[in-house]
């Protein structure tokens, strides 16, 4: 073994994983305390709602002084709603009426809720909105593993475990249908027919603007393809992409994509993958961490195969031969293996010293690139 790359176990970098078969584990809490539905140990379907609770409702300030026309320290003297007592939506919780009659003012509230507070210093009053109420679904089908009474509970299940590079809207599920007949197929709109609806469509290099409208159409739950191309993607969402989390965004669908941005060849092992599970009932979503890398987009495929064994390979760190895929340009989404792990530092665009990885990439050619630009992909 050459002295100079004799050190890989101690190359460490976070994995991506595409599984058949794991043991998947998720935690669903609720914002504040509440109430847990489910006992430990209960068999439940994903629609299942296992945890309810009220949050606060908003304040709302209003400038009653100013509105009445009196001065802040006259307010007590106008108030018809008392602090700590509840408003209805456009009732009135302070007045002014003079000159026998004839000059009225009249402050309604926004929102039902309560009278928080009444201040005679600023002329202000604020109104809290009623509680609002929350409920947490379970997301995956499975079993109750264990519940935090008032707070959480975790759902486990065996299932095919798929992690995307990037994706964007939020929880939810359909059974998969695989439209492309290759994972180098483009999605396009003639493909996407009424007997989508509902499901989790399953594209191969990329998908088109027109074809991810026409999802939305046709009531598509999500879309899996390898990539998309950036104007796509920015046209799709009618703006740029946030720089905190994706996840929030309401459009109509959500998109996963396993690659990277462009045309992306789907990797044969994911493509086969969801190809093999063709029909099933997938649990997808597409919250994504940009810049840390934290949270990575999603697809759970519950099914009654045996769990596989843990791999030690992410323990382990990388070693030449590790399945690896790019996450930064100028090789953002290219998928290879780990050819030599160099010890010595190198110098970086930006002058900085840093540990790089020798990659052979499955078009033959071999490039370096920082360690920290790359992450495993656990299969």
């Amino acid at each position: 073994m050459d002295e100079k790359t004799s050190q890989q176990a101690e190359a460490y970098t976070p994995g991506l994983k595409v599984k058949k078969s794991m043991l998947v584990s998720k935690e669903r809490r609720l914002p504040v305390p509440g109430k847990v539905l489910v006992k430990e140990g209960e068999i439940i379907e994903h629609n299942k709602i296992v945890a309810e609770t009220y949050v606060r409702g908003d304040p709302y300030v209003l400038k009653v002084a100013v509105s009445l026309s009196i001065e802040p320290n006259e307010l007590m003297d106008y108030m018809v709603k008392k602090q700590g007592e509840h408003v209805n939506k456009d009732e009135v919780i302070a007045k002014y009426i003079g000159f026998f009659g004839l000059s009225k003012h009249f402050v309604h509230s926004p929102v039902g809720g309560e009278v928080e507070s009444v201040s005679e210093a600023t002329g202000q009053v604020i109104v809290r909105g009623d509680p609002v109420p929350v409920s947490v679904d379970a997301y995956i089908s499975g079993k109750t593993a264990h519940v935090m009474p008032n707070e959480a509970v975790i759902i486990e299940t065996n299932a095919a475990f798929i992690q995307g590079i990037f994706g964007i809207g939020g929880e939810t599920h359909g059974k998969i249908k695989i439209l492309a007949k290759s994972p180098a197929e483009v999605l396009t709109p003639e493909a996407i027919t009424n007997d989508c609806k509902g499901c989790l469509i399953v594209g191969g290099s990329e998908v088109t603007l027109d074809a991810l409208q026409k999802g939305v159409q046709a009531g598509v739950s999500g879309i899996v393809v390898g990539g998309v191309k950036h104007l796509t993607l920015k046209q799709f969402m009618g703006g740029e992409i946030g720089v905190a989390i994706t996840g929030q965004e309401q459009l109509g669908l959500t998109l996963i994509i396993t690659e990277g941005f462009g045309r992306m060849t789907m990797s044969e092992r994911t493509f086969n993958l969801l190809k093999a599970y063709d029909g099933y009932l997938a649990h997808i979503n597409g919250a994504t961490q940009i810049r840390a890398g934290v949270q990575r987009p999603e697809i759970i495929i519950p099914h009654k195969g045996e769990a596989e064994s843990t791999s030690d390979e992410l323990s382990a760190g990388m070693v030449p031969g590790t399945p690896i895929r790019i996450i930064r340009e100028p090789y953002f989404g290219a998928i290879g293996k780990v050819a030599s792990l160099p010890i010595e530092l190198q110098e970086a665009e930006s002058e900085s010293m840093m540990r790089v990885v020798e990659i052979a990439l499955e078009d033959g050619r071999k490039v370096i690139v920082p360690r920290a630009n790359v992450e495993i992909i656990e299969e």
